[in-house]
């Protein structure tokens, strides 16, 4: 009989299951605003307040997960749970930041009708405004560290420029691509090699690793088959949330074309319903993923909900699961390492190019100028004052609701 597998990480795991799962549930009963602010918040949560990792750690996590298809906010606090506190780490990031979300979706779901438009509420204005804040801390604070010099910062005004002009989640992906390309010709080899804190210290055996990524394109391929040769509902709502977790980049909203072509037009959901159910989205914090229980549940109820959740959150973890230790190796080498600090650059850029749409342009141009005096206040309170990102999020909504 064997022992026990070894920590994913390599070594001593740096913190608990339960540390995970309390961080990352605060931040998914708080992180508003879409995919790019969950990466301000989760910057100021992990990298600023508790020091989990470097800027430039972080900066290479995402790149990573801006590359793969699924959720990236998802992936990334998959992959810091995964190194903090091993495969229980993993699971304990994943559910505490998403379950917030299903939770209010599936209450939705049963309660449409109660709900009602919730766009125009003063408290998701507010929230909204404070997603600005917390975003653009985020950039400023990324920019020090990922573009001190005049060429990495032309290159990521380069992405920021091609994502604003051409918006897609292929040209974002291109535009990080481009920019690893143009670190690799123009910027000059780094003198040192990465200190171990500016790593992420994570590694998956290959037992383990490889087994994850032939398990993803077996599911893609055969849950197909699966659905068309049973006709069996579970095989193929499992089947339709898969391929829309495995096959969209960008996460979020670059999702729910397809899921309206998956459930609307196939007759599975009325049109009304899903709109409802969008808008509602809108309001909750969490991954935008979480949509998939509000049309599993109201497709098929309770057990509906959690298949459409788990199929399609599940190709995102199974390739992080299955890439990071392949990327994190690439650091060693010195012709990869210019390419990174292009990467880390153009992630810069797209952030900043995010900063504007869909973050400004929905927080505060459409809107109004009483969005903007919360979203200068929430700034002030997050960057002079200190005050966590959580409570200016609360707080904000709080404020909308009175004045907005």
């Amino acid at each position: 009989m064997s022992g026990p597998a070894p920590s994913p990480a390599g070594h001593e795991r740096p913190g608990t299951v339960w540390e995970v799962f309390w961080v990352f549930l605060r931040l998914g009963l708080t992180s508003f605003g879409g995919p790019v602010a969950h990466i301000a918040y989760f910057r100021e949560a992990l990298v600023e307040r508790r020091r989990w990792l470097t800027d430039k750690a972080y900066a290479d996590l995402m790149a990573l997960c801006q590359f793969l298809p699924g959720p990236a906010s998802s992936q990334v606090g998959m992959a810091l749970g995964l190194q903090r506190a091993g495969w229980g780490g993993l699971f304990a990031a994943w559910f505490a930041f998403t379950m917030p979300s299903v939770l209010l979706m599936v209450a939705f779901a049963y309660g449409v009708a109660w709900a009602g438009d919730l766009s125009d509420a003063g408290w998701i204005h507010g929230l909204k405004a404070a997603a600005v804040a917390v975003v653009a801390h985020a950039v400023m604070g990324m920019a020090r560290t990922m573009t001190p010099d005049a060429p990495r910062a032309t290159i990521a005004a380069l992405a920021a420029i091609i994502v604003l002009l051409v918006p897609s989640p292929f040209v974002l992906v291109a535009a990080i691509a481009v920019s690893g390309l143009i670190g690799l010709i123009w910027l000059r080899p780094p003198q040192e090699q990465p200190s171990e804190a500016d790593t992420f210290p994570l590694r998956v055996p290959k037992r383990v690793a490889i087994p994850c990524l032939v398990a993803f394109f077996a599911l893609l391929a055969g849950l197909p088959v699966l659905a068309a040769a049973t006709g069996n509902e579970a095989a193929s709502l499992a089947d339709t949330f898969y391929r829309a977790g495995a096959l969209v980049f960008g996460g979020g909203h670059v999702v729910l074309p397809l899921l309206e072509t998956e459930t609307v037009q196939t007759g599975m959901l009325e049109p009304d319903v899903f709109l409802a159910g969008y808008g509602a989205a809108q309001a909750v914090p969490g991954p935008l993923f979480t949509f998939s229980g509000f049309l599993g549940a109201s497709a098929a109820g309770i057990p509906g909900a959690a298949l459409a959740v788990l199929a399609i959150f599940l190709p995102g973890g199974l390739l992080v699961v299955g890439c990071v230790s392949f990327w994190e190796r690439l650091r060693s080498n010195q012709t990869a390492r210019k390419a990174l600090l292009g990467f880390n650059a153009g992630v810069v850029g797209v952030l900043a190019a995010a900063f504007y749409t869909p973050v400004f342009t929905a927080g505060i141009i459409d809107v109004g100028i009483e969005a903007l005096a919360v979203a200068i206040a929430a700034f002030i309170a997050l960057t002079s004052w200190r005050v966590p990102a959580w409570a200016v999020v609360l707080a904000a909504g709080v404020l909308g609701a009175v004045v907005l």
